[in-house]
């Protein structure tokens, strides 16, 4: 747990069944990003391309949720395995995995500070972060390159992982005469990930206080939180980011009378 506030409990106190992920619940995390590609392909040799977006946003979603819980061990993969799914998880949205990874335990260390180049867009302005989404991705891929000097194995990774992108597009170009399919997709994702710094950076951090409880934001209800697989609960995953995606909204459930007690209200949506 990162907080040292006494209003806090350890998550011991709160149960270590919030740690647990069962087998199928791994399964279904790691499955659940490859088969919403098999629904953009589906949607796409149908040519039903309106709603290739709405496949797009629940690959985002999927991949994202999962891609955290490997980030911080929470699926229970092994070490090898781990490698390898930060590669095939980030294939599939064209982006580095392992450096996504580098960045973001450096964001849960260090934020806010300078030195945390996954929270800049935090400190920026609403139409900042907004025009900052191109960036983005590139910006982390080299801030974690430039330190992987000392590891050839990370170096190996995020060189391999920054081709991908290219090497979608080239292909998208090549099969176009058969299918505008896979170039639809390339492109459709790597835009995409421009809302990034937006939504996952600026809206849950700006305007930010000087203490854990008050660093970031939580989003309490029924709709919004199920469709974004528990993303929601952003300020529980800063205070206790072991715990699996499936189980934040337990954990938040069990963490509302210390919030409230603490004097910190969660936002309500749908």
């Amino acid at each position: 747990m990162k907080s040292t506030d006494p209003a806090i409990p350890r998550l011991a106190e709160l149960g270590p069944d919030l740690l647990v992920t069962t087998p199928r619940q791994r399964t279904t995390a790691l499955v659940r990003p490859y088969a919403g590609i098999a629904a953009f392909a589906a949607a796409a040799w149908l040519h039903w391309w309106w709603l290739t977006p709405v496949v797009v946003f629940g690959i985002f979603v999927a991949v994202v949720t999962v891609t955290h819980d490997v980030v911080h061990g929470s699926l229970g993969l092994r070490p090898r395995q781990t490698e390898w799914a930060l590669f095939l998880l980030g294939m599939v949205l064209m982006e580095s995995g392992h450096a996504y990874r580098t960045t973001h335990l450096q964001h849960h260390r260090l934020f806010p500070s300078e030195n945390d180049p996954e929270g800049y867009p935090a400190e920026l302005s609403l139409l900042g972060a907004i025009c900052y989404g191109p960036v983005f991705l590139a910006r982390l891929w080299w801030w974690a390159f430039r330190r992987s000097s000392a590891n050839p194995a990370l170096r190996a990774w995020l060189v391999a992982e920054a081709m991908v992108p290219f090497a979608g597009l080239a292909g998208g170009l090549l099969l176009w005469p058969v299918t505008p399919g896979l170039f639809a997709y390339a492109v459709m994702v790597i835009v995409g990930s421009w809302v990034y710094p937006l939504l996952t950076v600026y809206l849950p951090h700006h305007d930010y206080g000087g203490t854990p409880l008050t660093q970031t934001r939580t989003l309490r209800g029924r709709v919004l939180p199920a469709v974004f697989l528990e993303l929601t609960y952003h300020l529980e995953h800063h205070l206790y980011p072991q715990v699996p995606s499936h189980r934040l909204a337990e954990l938040a459930r069990r963490l509302d009378p210390f919030l409230a007690a603490a004097g910190v209200h969660p936002r309500r949506v749908i």
